[in-house]
C-alpha cells in the first residue's frame, strides 16, 4: 500500500489506486484465478455510481491512453 500511495502522490492523481496484496479484489473481478496468479491486464470503467460500465479485456499498452479517451466518451463520461 505503501508503494502505491507514493505512486499515486508522485503523479498528483485526484483518485486512490487500489491495493490489493491478497487479491481478494482481483478474484472477485476475475483478474486472478486459481488457474492464473497473474492478473489479466484488463481496464474497467465504472460510473460515478459504482456499476461497470465495460470492461475492455484487450488493452494494447501501446494505445491504452487514447483507447481510454475515446471509450469514456463513447460511454458519456464527463470529464
Amino acid at each position: 500500500m505503501e508503494t502505491n500511495t507514493k505512486f499515486a502522490e508522485s503523479l498528483d492523481l485526484n483518485y486512490p489506486i487500489l491495493s490489493d496484496p491478497g487479491k481478494e479484489v482481483a478474484e472477485k473481478y476475475g483478474v486472478v484465478t486459481e488457474e492464473r496468479q497473474i492478473p489479466f491486464r484488463w481496464t474497467f470503467f465504472i460510473g460515478s455510481d459504482g456499476k461497470i460500465l465495460f470492461v475492455d479485456k484487450n488493452v494494447n499498452p501501446d494505445t491504452h491512453g487514447e483507447d481510454v479517451v475515446k471509450k469514456l466518451q463513447e460511454l458519456g463520461v464527463s470529464r
